[in-house]
């Protein structure tokens, strides 16, 4: 700088915020240190020091202590945090500052022993660190973390949360935290007035709590109970029914919700089918290893990206549709195509073909299951509340069944190639007196029922593990699902399988997951006993037939 003055005001500035940010920082680094001791009480005093210092590196480091994950090298004396991964190894971060510092042997590490005391103040500690933290998420968080341990001590940092906190929903939780912590009280009406409280919150912990106080029997020595507790175990008893109620409905939507998802990925797993089977009259046993290629695929893709975890499933959703849809073309081309107007013979020939495609599997990935890794972004809950909560990776299947029904509804019903499959479809000889090749027509459907298949296989990819047999599991559910909606009929197909989805879920919980699919398979007989052509029938070759 020109100006001498500013110059020197500057440093003297610069000197003032640099020595308080390097003694905070040595005072963390001695107290990391002094964790080491034999003393629990120096131990206490250290963790005291480490919350106090504002380091960056605190929280996760007492997070690790409580944890048990905070050990000493025996050849170097350094505080270090330590993890086991998959492999049997020990990898260790420096405790200071979370520096990485390679993988090591458990012998080469001691432990750092903490006792019961310090467990408690740590509790306290990481209470106090989170409910400053500026991410209201956290703190909201923070405070559903103590509900099953609420010290004097705990209850003492909520009280002062309350006053300064502003977010409703963290608010909620210290309210719902204090009126547990009043459950305590010795004073029956203050104990009412928390029941009472409690009786809107869905958390399983508070639910606990009024369940044990509504069920707690008076005391046999006493010869009547006296009416204050009386008045405490009826608040109890309606809180705990409302809470019920409750917890009921969501249950409901749950299920309801699971049983869509489940329902979604029938129907993407049976479009395919309902195209080739329900447009081509084709029955195609090969439909279940199509669907198998595209799980291989998205396995394939994410082998190939290991470092581009996040975007691999984006590339494979192509890569899965065109490989099922080349196989596809292949079969209609050099098996189905000769065998038009046999459905027998049919369906032997791509039996044979499924047979092919699973052998095939076995001699380039071996028979065992691979597992496709999960995105982050697809990864948790979309929590609603403490009683529901759907995973992230079913809503997202929901979804990506819905767009791909879209988008296959548009290209049938407004574009050149659908109006022409559905021409094909209804009356072939007429279609191809119009000038429509009905050969190009019929290798095109096939490709494209098979390339949904393909698209199955990527969201089953993400739902369970990829192995030879998996399309062999989800065949016979695909063809339930075409011909309880309609042959050919894609709404037909979709309604169909959202219907056995939920109902698959509603029966599971009261006969198990076998007993459930009889009863559905049941169901389906008897159903197609009344209505031959399923729910929507769709008038073409396949009625005629």
């Amino acid at each position: 700088m020109r100006n001498p003055l500013l110059a020197a005001l500057f440093l003297v500035l610069s000197l003032c915020i640099a020595f308080p940010l390097s003694a905070n920082t040595q005072m963390y680094g001695e107290a990391v240190e002094r964790l080491t001791g034999k003393s629990f009480k120096t131990k206490a005093a250290a963790v005291a020091e480490i919350a106090e210092s504002g380091s960056p590196h605190a929280h996760r480091l007492l997070e690790a202590l409580l944890a048990g994950r905070v050990y000493k090298q025996k050849a170097t004396s350094a505080v270090v945090i330590a993890n086991k991964d998959k492999d049997g190894a020990w990898v260790i971060h420096a405790a200071i500052d979370g520096t990485a510092l390679g993988t090591t042997k458990k012998s080469a590490l001691k432990k750092i022993i903490i006792n019961n005391s310090m467990r408690g103040s740590l509790r306290t500690v990481l209470a106090r660190l989170s409910l400053r933290a500026t991410d209201s998420e956290e703190r909201r968080l923070a405070v559903k973390s103590l509900y099953e341990s609420l010290s004097p001590e705990t209850v003492e940092l909520l009280r002062e949360a309350v006053s300064a906190e502003r977010d409703p929903e963290v608010l909620d939780a210290l309210r719902v935290a204090l009126a547990l912590a009043d459950l305590e009280s010795a004073d029956a009406d203050r104990r009412v007035v928390a029941i009472d409280a409690l009786a809107s919150s869905l958390h399983p912990e508070v639910h606990n709590r009024l369940v044990e106080i509504a069920t707690t029997l008076p005391d046999e020595n006493v010869a009547a109970e006296p009416e204050a507790e009386s008045l405490v175990r009826a608040a109890a008893v309606r809180a705990v029914a409302k809470i019920d109620r409750w917890r009921s409905f969501y249950a409901f939507i749950e299920t309801t919700f699971f049983g869509l998802s489940l329902g979604f990925v029938l129907a993407l797993a049976a479009i395919g089918l309902a195209i080739t089977f329900g447009v081509m009259g084709v029955i195609n046993m090969a439909h279940g290893e199509l669907i198998m290629l595209g799980a291989y695929a998205t396995y394939v893709v994410q082998q190939l990206m290991p470092n581009h975890l996040d975007i691999s499933l984006f590339v494979a959703i192509p890569v899965a549709f065109m490989t099922s849809a080349l196989v596809g073309i292949l079969i209609e081309r050099g098996v189905v195509r000769f065998l038009y107007g046999r459905p027998l013979e049919t369906l032997l020939a791509t039996f044979g073909v499924s047979l092919i495609l699973q052998q095939t599997v076995r001699s380039i990935f071996s028979p065992l299951n691979r597992a496709v890794s999960t995105p982050e972004w697809m990864s948790g809950q979309l929590v609603i509340n403490d009683a529901l909560a759907f995973t992230n990776i079913r809503v997202y299947i929901v979804l990506f069944s819905i767009i791909v029904f879209v988008a296959l509804t548009t290209l049938l019903r407004f574009t050149t190639l659908g109006l022409q499959i559905r021409a094909v479809s209804q009356n072939r000889e007429m279609a191809r007196a119009m000038g429509i090749r009905g050969g190009w027509i019929d290798a095109t459907t096939f490709g494209l029922g098979s390339g949904v298949a393909g698209l199955a296989g990527v969201a089953l990819s993400q739902l369970t593990n990829v192995g030879p047999n998996l399309g062999q599991s989800h065949i016979v559910d695909s063809f339930m699902v075409v011909v309880f909606g309609g042959v050919g009929n894609l709404w037909g197909t979709v309604i169909a399988g959202l219907s056995l989805g939920v109902a698959n879920k509603f029966i599971e919980p009261f006969a198990g997951a076998v007993l459930a699919k009889i009863v559905v398979l049941v169901f389906i007989i008897f159903f197609i006993q009344r209505r031959p052509r399923g729910l929507f029938p769709q008038l073409g070759r396949s009625a005629e037939a």
